[in-house]
């Protein structure tokens, strides 16, 4: 998979203006956030993101992420247990409160991971610099945004290629205790800063060589136009969050 996790594949979110999208990720957000005390509402919101990443075919990068996912979940409901008593014990002071609350902790911070990398599947970084200008970002703002969500991916691939490098020169990583492998990657964090320091600088180099930022006047490879669709898309969205705030309200959910 290519590490800048994008697919250039035939899909309807691909079809989508990145500024919907956006929007989609703030509807999950909303709901992630807002019901946090609800775990089988968010185990439903959940279903519905895995039908918005197969929308944009992008189960395969989220598939590619779940060991993470399961780990983060994991995690979420073991630390929520061990920390929230409750009145219905479980054995000890473990709780059923503190189970469903640590299980839609989990529900949560997956929903937004996976509303993110399906975001990155299906948005070129282009797309994601002109939603942001025709948002109102200053174009230097909007290109920052982009530049650091491009970086994420090409740390990773820099720490990988680092990794492997290491291994190569006989560095075993594998075996031993889990502080022990952790005290092994330690190292691998210096050569990977300072590659990454040596590319930035390029880039600004590259950059200023380029002229950027000598005219305000810009013209654009990229041009975004909302569709019939993407009005239809938006208002479908903002009722999911007028419901939303209504049943945190009304339900006192």
């Amino acid at each position: 998979m290519s590490v800048f996790m994008y697919q250039d594949i035939n899909s309807f979110l691909h079809k989508l203006d990145p500024r919907v999208k956006l929007l989609v990720m703030l509807t999950f957000f909303v709901y992630a956030l807002m019901f946090l005390k609800n775990a089988a509402l968010l185990a439903v919101v959940f279903l519905f993101v895995l039908v918005y990443a197969a929308m944009g075919r992008s189960l395969g990068n989220v598939l590619h992420s779940a060991k993470v996912l399961l780990t983060i979940f994991l995690v979420t409901v073991i630390v929520w247990i061990l920390t929230t008593p409750g009145p219905t014990k479980i054995i000890l002071w473990f709780s059923v409160e503190g189970l469903l609350r640590g299980i839609s902790g989990g529900f949560s911070l997956v929903i937004i991971i996976i509303t993110s990398i399906v975001f990155i599947s299906t948005t070129k970084i282009e797309e994601l610099t002109m939603a942001c200008i025709r948002l109102g970002l200053p174009y230097r703002g909007a290109f920052a945004t982009s530049t650091a969500i491009r970086m994420i991916p090409l740390i990773a691939d820099t720490a990988t290629t680092i990794l492997q490098a290491q291994k190569s020169r006989g560095l075993d990583v594998d075996t031993g205790s889990f502080m022990q492998k952790l005290k092994k990657y330690v190292p691998l964090m210096v050569p990977t800063i300072v590659s990454v320091i040596r590319g930035t600088t390029v880039f600004a180099m590259a950059l200023e060589s380029k002229g950027f930022g000598y005219s305000e006047k810009r013209t654009n490879y990229i041009v975004i136009s909302y569709k019939l669709r993407d009005y239809l898309f938006s208002l479908v969205l903002l009722l999911l969050i007028a419901l939303a705030v209504f049943i945190k309200l009304y339900f006192k959910v």
